[in-house]
C-alpha cells in the first residue's frame, strides 16, 4: 500500500473562479436589491469589478453572467431611483399639505 495523498493546491484560476462565482451571486443580489436605497448600486458595482477580475478564469461564463446581471441591476437601480424621485417630488408636497390641513395646522 502506498500512501498517496491527493493534495490540491489552489491555483490562480481557482481564485478567479471564486471571483466569477462572487460576481454572479452579487449580480443576482443586485437585481433583487435594486429597489432598496444604495443596496442595488453598491452590489452592482462590486459585482462588475469582481466579474472583470474573474473573467480570465475557468469560470469565464459565470463572470460574464455576473457582469451582465450586475449591469442590469445597476441600470434598474438608477431607473427606479429616477422614477421614485419624480413621484415623490410630484405627489409628496400635496400629500403632506393634505395631512397638515386635516390635522388643523
Amino acid at each position: 500500500m502506498s500512501n498517496q495523498s491527493s493534495s490540491s493546491t489552489p491555483a490562480t484560476s481557482e481564485k478567479g473562479n471564486g471571483l466569477a462565482i462572487a460576481s454572479l451571486v452579487l449580480g443576482i443580489l443586485s437585481l433583487c436589491g435594486s429597489g432598496v436605497i444604495w443596496c442595488g448600486g453598491i452590489l452592482s458595482l462590486v459585482g462588475i469589478i469582481l466579474g472583470a477580475l474573474g473573467i480570465n478564469s475557468k469560470g469565464k461564463g459565470m463572470a460574464i453572467a455576473g457582469i451582465i446581471l450586475s449591469a442590469v441591476g445597476l441600470l434598474s437601480a438608477i431607473v427606479i431611483r429616477i422614477f421614485l424621485r419624480g413621484v415623490v417630488s410630484q405627489y409628496m408636497p400635496n400629500i403632506l399639505q393634505q395631512f397638515l390641513n386635516s390635522r388643523g395646522y
